[in-house]
């Protein structure tokens, strides 16, 4: 983009800060990352919003138990304007709202890029501290327009330990601290670190590697946010969206306190 040619980025009225969760790896539990730092956020009082940004496999319907739920459409000031379906006080949108779960999205990639922007702009947000946005894997044509078209806040990296995840995990902060569109790195996130059994929180089984979510944020100098445990509980209660559950486990909730309390230090929400 050329100095005469500057890219002009959208900010949203009444949001204070968007907040992107990401990986350049699938099946690290990016979603459940980006739905309990939503809880927790909303549970210490901040205005909360969570977009489901990944068109081809949305799971936000199913976390929070509103698959059957539809948002109603409105018209405002001759716009086509849609509100949020609200649970636990977080505001909540996802494509998987208005199809057919059962279905797959056969959309090229820019036509899901207008699908996330059409969620975003069209949506009645309201006034919001935080916009958590859960993206799908990879740096694909969705994270290229958020960073293009949106004043974003920050980026929060999700890796698991092994050398697969963390691999491809670099690829997408390199996209994210990219100087011509990029936004700040907040730190990273190692999930599945190690399982702990539910009534055994003494135990801890390294299933998946060890050290690769800190030798990640050592390599690009960035804070290393929290290494979250899996446990059988954290499974169970996600597939039955009882996130309310999840975020209240005493196994999960002092990291994501912890991981809210370290971004909010960062991205302070000012008058």
């Amino acid at each position: 983009m050329s100095k005469d040619n500057p890219i002009v980025k959208k900010e949203l009225k009444e949001v204070k800060n968007i907040i992107i969760v990401a990986s350049g790896k699938g099946g690290v539990g990016k979603s459940t990352v980006a739905a309990s730092l939503a809880m927790t956020l909303a549970m210490e009082g901040y205005s909360t919003g969570l977009l489901d940004a990944d068109i081809y496999g949305p799971s936000l319907p199913m976390m929070f138990d509103i698959q059957q739920c539809r948002p109603t459409v409105v018209e405002e000031n001759g716009k086509t304007m849609i509100e949020p379906i609200v649970r636990f006080g977080i505001k909540l949108m996802s494509i998987g709202l208005f199809v057919d779960p059962a279905k797959a999205a056969i959309w090229r990639g820019p036509l899901a890029a207008s699908g996330m922007k059409q969620m975003i702009d069209q949506t009645q947000w309201g006034k919001l501290d935080y916009l958590i946005v859960d993206t799908p894997p990879g740096t694909g044509d969705i994270h290229i327009s958020l960073l293009q078209e949106y004043k974003v806040s920050g980026v929060v990296i999700v890796t698991t330990p092994q050398m697969l995840s963390t691999g491809d995990v670099q690829k997408a902060i390199n996209l994210y601290a990219d100087k011509t569109i990029g936004v700040p790195v907040l730190g990273v996130i190692e999930n599945m670190a190690w399982f702990t059994p539910e009534n055994h929180p003494e135990e801890k089984y390294i299933l998946f590697g060890k050290g690769g979510g800190d030798a990640l944020a050592k390599k690009f100098s960035v804070p290393l946010l929290a290494q979250i445990p899996l446990n059988e509980k954290l499974c169970q209660e996600c597939d039955y969206g009882k996130m309310n559950e999840v975020i209240n486990s005493s196994l999960i909730k002092t990291h994501f306190d912890s991981i809210a309390n370290q971004i909010t230090k960062q991205l302070p929400v000012t008058e």
